[in-house]
């Protein structure tokens, strides 16, 4: 496919699997084993609280709420609140290493990611190339999720830039093919190299600098 002869104005990541992983089930397996694992996952809808709080509501009272309706699971389900930082993690470093080569060449970056208020702090705290971003778009914060149009909208309307010039990397496809619908140029982000080549096909870095 032919690029752009213009590149991007702007490069937006994903965090979660595009910087730093996020795998909860690998904490639950290690901790309750993974068949107990799979019957809670099933039974529990541990996911949609998780989304309710990248959509802006408190993680420990969701959680706590969760575990309330279901007692006899409530140990399994506050795992999610007390061992959260143990499922954000390790870090992508080559990820990382092309958001500092893009600033270092003056590329505005910015996040774009599904996270509550509470674990951004979180994650920052843990992580603190996540105050480098030049300007974060973070789903809590906006009341709307990926790939809910309305979150792709607010970022054009903060931003006055056009879909085209903007470059977004993001793991989930329906997330990627939200945002490709509305022009952005987009990446299915499956590992750090592909996304390497990428930013060097647009002409944001060089061989040398994304390496």
């Amino acid at each position: 496919m032919t690029r752009p002869q213009t590149p991007p104005e702007a490069v937006l990541f994903d965090i979660g699997n595009v910087l730093v992983e996020w795998n909860p089930e690998r904490v639950y397996d290690r901790l309750i084993g993974p068949e107990a694992r799979l019957r809670l996952f099933a039974e529990i809808d541990l996911e949609g609280m998780n989304l309710s709080v990248d959509r802006g509501a408190p993680m420990r009272a969701s959680v706590e709420a969760l575990a309330a309706r279901h007692p006899a699971r409530s140990a399994e389900i506050r795992i999610w609140a007390d061992r959260w930082a143990d499922m954000f993690g390790p870090v992508i470093d080559r990820s990382v290493r092309l958001l500092w080569a893009l600033k270092a060449r003056g590329v505005p970056v910015w996040a774009l990611s599904n996270f509550g208020r509470e674990t951004f702090r979180l994650a920052e705290a843990m992580h603190p190339f996540l105050g480098a971003f030049d300007r974060r778009f973070v789903s809590a914060e906006l009341g709307v999720l990926k790939p809910e149009p309305e979150i792709y909208a607010a970022v054009e309307a903060a931003t006055g830039l056009a879909p085209a010039a903007l470059l977004f990397a993001d793991d989930r496809a329906e997330n990627v093919a939200a945002a490709a619908a509305r022009g952005w140029r987009v990446h299915h982000f499956t590992g750090p190299e592909g996304w390497a080549d990428r930013l060097v096909a647009e002409g944001l870095l060089t061989e040398a600098e994304a390496a």
